[in-house]
């Protein structure tokens, strides 16, 4: 029961604080900002849009090809199709639970491919550590290029003291649990142990894969579609089709944060990209029209992809 209760209060907790945000946001709009922010979704260019999804998808591909290559490692059979729906799915389902998304890749192998779940999640993990570095990377592009308004911004809206004990107490749990792991003659952390060797199996996949500069090379054209993807739709607005690439990276690691520890940026992407669109002269209400255009559209494409996916699924995940 309590399980159950933690389950739904991930999922409706994070809907309900988006949702607060956006009533509290619009709210402080008077009417005449209403019909301005109305102007600009009834003017946009939707085919900037169009192709930004377009990029969308590509990037769903890259990341499947990618897949392959810590799969193999592991000596994992799984085909291109099936990496490619398992993605899509993945992404679906971190709709509603943050990060779910990963266990459900894993599964979806573990039922239609006899792969491992503990190795398959192990590849996963992996994936998301060097996506964790490139997220860095682009951080630190953002910092090089805007560092005045960045710093401003993180410190106005981000609790930075509360941030700072937050990683002191996760260093602090992290090396109890070293400490733990590597000591410790607990039955419990015994079993644990041996449950995590095809997991760290998983992880060290990319350590040890003879193309590990490919994976590298698709893990970059992967952030380069999640970029261009923003990039392109900013010509769907008069008002921010002029804004800089220091501006377009500012507001991408801000989109790329809030989409990674929420439930999609629910509420909370259209609002922090307006924030940081007005810090460079952009109207509120273009800030927030250009939010809501490319979070709703992603959103539409990563449910098609998500219905999409699980239709064909049993159809393409029966071996022959």
């Amino acid at each position: 029961m309590n399980s159950k209760i933690s389950s739904y209060a991930s999922v409706v907790i994070p809907i309900l604080l988006g949702a607060g945000l956006t009533y509290f946001q619009y709210a402080s709009f008077t009417p005449e900002q209403i019909v301005q922010m109305k102007s600009y979704f009834l003017t946009a260019n939707y085919n900037y849009v169009l192709i930004s999804l377009l990029i969308a998808i590509s990037g769903c591909v890259f990341r499947a090809y990618r897949w392959k290559y810590s799969l193999q490692e592991i000596g994992a059979k799984s085909e291109f199709k099936m990496n490619f729906l398992a993605v899509c799915i993945g992404y679906f389902v971190n709709l509603t639970i943050p990060r779910s998304g990963e266990v459900s890749r894993a599964l979806l192998l573990k039922k239609y491919r006899d792969v491992p779940f503990d190795k398959a999640f192990g590849t996963i993990i992996a994936e998301r550590i060097v996506d964790l570095l490139f997220l860095v990377l682009f951080v630190l592009t953002a910092l090089l290029l805007e560092f005045d308004t960045l710093k401003n911004f993180l410190l106005t809206y981000i609790p930075v003291t509360k941030l700072a004990w937050l990683i002191v107490f996760g260093i602090g749990f992290f090396i109890w649990f070293i400490l733990l792991y590597r000591y410790s003659k607990w039955k419990y952390v015994l079993l644990f142990k041996s449950k995590i060797e095809g997991l760290k199996e998983g992880v060290l996949s990319i350590v040890h894969m003879p193309n590990k500069w490919k994976f590298i090379f698709f893990t970059l054209l992967i952030w380069l579609s999640y970029v261009f993807m923003f990039y392109i739709t900013v010509f769907a607005l008069p008002a921010t089709s002029h804004i800089s690439l220091g501006t377009i990276m500012v507001a991408f690691v801000i989109g790329g944060l809030t989409m990674s520890f929420t439930n999609g940026g629910f509420g909370f992407f259209p609002v922090l990209i307006a924030k940081i669109l007005f810090l460079y002269n952009i109207p509120l209400e273009a800030g927030n029209a250009f939010g809501w255009i490319i979070w709703t559209s992603q959103l539409l494409i990563t449910v098609l992809l998500g219905i999409f996916s699980f239709s064909i699924l049993p159809m393409v995940g029966k071996r022959k």
